[in-house]
């Protein structure tokens, strides 16, 4: 019986393969559309090495072989993927409305309670009525003048943690960051109201779930590629992510009816509001006459500000690993700290504009360590030509922003780590310079990357100012490995382990 259900299923799978092929290559009355080209991989399987582990360094390979636009048949799905500015202006820019739409995978459609998020949404009437909501609101000015406490208690808090337990001991940069990134925005999230046990329980609880579903994320899904099959959800990933988001549902009903009872007991509003109040405030008045929005909407939204602790961490991470590899970079970085800020006071976010040495640094961490380095897959809501090619209604783009970011016919020594090429301000984070994209472009472009911004530059500057940083003993510049493991989000694919001192003469400065 197991025999002859793996003969029936293999051969269906075929005759489906061959029909989809059909569909998508071919015009009625047989004529061949003009579409990229690209390696013909395997019949029912596709392309074999996209399962593998070195994912953009097969994309390379690609590039080279059939130029910056080729195809990939990935079980039943036909993908494109991109890698020049001018292909990549005609999608964000020529055609954006068009490839607005997101190529979302199984385990995402779970993670963002169906599909209701700013990042992975459909786009249409309610993803404009939720990006408004988020950027006017939660990513204005007003916005991060009123949470600048939050992130400020909780970047100090990274600094007395290190200072207490760490100094003079080896310790993973990933450790320190995540956690760092993740409480600061659990704090701006929901922090500010959630308090004592219970607001500690909850962000470990986060901490736990949100640690775990990037990864889950990024994993390759037979589901996904054959989506006849997602009902058997052969490799578990959507039973996997069912579970965290279950466990981070109920997190969210207890945070959300803590601040509901304190909304409705006519208390005064609390002069540091998060976003979860926000949220429930402009879900009771309206956005200013737009229609509401639900509660799975309000909690994805609360999950895109809380997942973006991985990219920004894992930035974080690239940038000390990039300063332990360039000493002397290090020292200019530091030199700048001490002119801007000195050493008898710390850091304070008001500094961060004034450090353009350290802004060149992180503009160039992006560059060569996208923290999303294939952007989020687009997809279009009808066939499209681009570059000449024919794109179908439905199938999956990547932008290789990695590999335009190291392009030798864009970047002079694009394999060096340089931040003096950005030193003269000619490149910044709105998407219009197409060779620099490192949160996206178009419509579609990362809504939370003023955030971002701040994140990553306060917490750097915080960490660079307060201590020094060496390698293990034994470990020299020349040994720390700078290899890359491809998820949803780049990571290192070793640790970077590095053991703290303290810089500053006033132990109070890190109390």
């Amino acid at each position: 019986m197991d025999q002859f259900y793996v003969a029936t299923l293999s051969v269906s799978m075929l005759v489906i393969s061959v029909i989809i092929y059909m569909k998508l290559i071919l015009k009625p009355g047989g004529h061949r559309r003009p579409s990229p080209p690209g390696p013909r991989g395997l019949p029912v399987v596709g392309y074999l090495p996209f399962l593998g582990d070195n994912l953009l360094h097969d994309f390379k390979d690609l590039e080279q072989k059939y130029g910056p636009i080729f195809k990939l048949h990935l079980g039943h799905k036909l993908y494109t993927v991109i890698s020049s500015p001018p292909l990549v202006k005609e999608v964000v820019r020529d055609h954006d409305a068009v490839f607005a739409n997101r190529d979302t995978p199984v385990a995402v459609t779970v993670a963002t309670f169906g599909g209701n998020d700013i990042a992975w949404s459909p786009h249409n009437s309610e993803w404009r009525a939720m990006r408004k909501i988020f950027v006017q609101e939660m990513m204005s000015s007003r916005s991060f003048d009123e949470s600048y406490n939050l992130r400020r208690e909780e970047i100090r808090k990274v600094i007395k943690h290190i200072y207490d337990g760490m100094i003079g001991k080896a310790t993973e940069m990933g450790d320190l960051c995540f956690p760092a990134e993740l409480n600061v925005l659990i704090n701006m999230s929901w922090g500010g109201t959630v308090a004592g046990e219970l607001g500690e329980r909850v962000a470990a609880e986060v901490r736990a779930v949100v640690a775990k579903i990037p990864d889950l994320v990024g994993k390759p899904n037979v589901s996904d590629y054959y989506p006849f099959l997602a009902w058997l959800d052969v490799q578990g990933i959507k039973r996997q992510m069912e579970n965290y988001v279950e466990s981070l549902d109920k997190i969210l009903d207890v945070v959300i009816a803590e601040h509901t009872n304190e909304l409705a007991g006519d208390q005064v509003k609390r002069e540091r509001r998060d976003y979860l109040q926000i949220l429930l405030e402009l879900n009771d008045e309206g956005d200013r006459g737009t229609s509401k929005i639900t509660r799975k909407q309000l909690k994805a939204i609360l999950m895109d500000v809380v997942a973006g602790g991985a990219d920004t961490s894992a930035t974080v991470e690239w940038a000390m690993a990039e300063l332990m590899n360039n000493p002397e970079v290090m020292a200019t970085v530091q030199k700048e700290l001490n002119d801007v800020v000195g050493l008898n006071k710390i850091v304070e976010e008001s500094h961060t504009p004034e450090l353009k040495y350290l802004e060149a640094v992180v503009k160039e961490t992006l560059r060569l360590h996208p923290p999303v380095p294939l952007l989020v897959p687009r997809s279009p809501s009808r066939s499209s030509t681009i570059g000449g090619y024919t794109i179908p209604e439905g199938s999956g783009v990547f932008i290789n922003i990695w590999s335009i970011q190291r392009d030798p016919s864009i970047w002079d020594m694009p394999m060096e780590f340089n931040p003096q090429r950005f030193l003269h301000g000619n490149y910044d984070y709105s998407g219009n310079q197409f060779q620099y994209l490192p949160f996206g472009s178009g419509r579609r472009i990362c809504a939370g990357r003023a955030l971002s911004e701040r994140m990553i530059l306060y917490l750097l500057a915080s960490l660079l100012h307060s201590f020094d940083w060496r390698l293990p003993q034994g470990g020299d510049d020349d040994q720390l490995d700078m290899s890359e493991t491809y998820g949803l989000v780049l990571r290192k694919s070793t640790p970077l382990i590095v053991i703290p001192t303290p810089r500053l003469p006033d132990s109070t400065f890190y109390m």
